[in-house]
């Protein structure tokens, strides 16, 4: 089994949207699409924000930085916090 889940993911991912809003991710597809675009930022050259990334893979850093809130998901772009 994967860690965090989907589900686990989209959570967190939607935690901050107010009652009665449209929710940031709707679908598993949204966020396999927001870690592949932060794994691709990673492997471009970007910073990871998490600790203990070093030998990790990018996709692993990506989930991990989605999970821990360290980055937003905003429209179709995946912003650093």
């Amino acid at each position: 089994m994967i860690h965090p889940s989907y589900v686990e993911l989209m959570k967190v991912v939607n935690n901050n949207v107010a009652i009665g809003e449209e929710p940031v991710v709707n679908s598993r597809y949204s966020i396999v699409i927001a870690s592949a675009k932060r794994a691709r930022q990673l492997i471009d050259g970007a910073e990871p924000l998490v600790p203990n990334a070093y030998n990790r893979k990018p996709l692993s850093i990506a989930v991990e930085e989605l999970y821990k809130g360290e980055v937003n998901i905003v429209g179709e772009d995946v912003e650093d916090e």
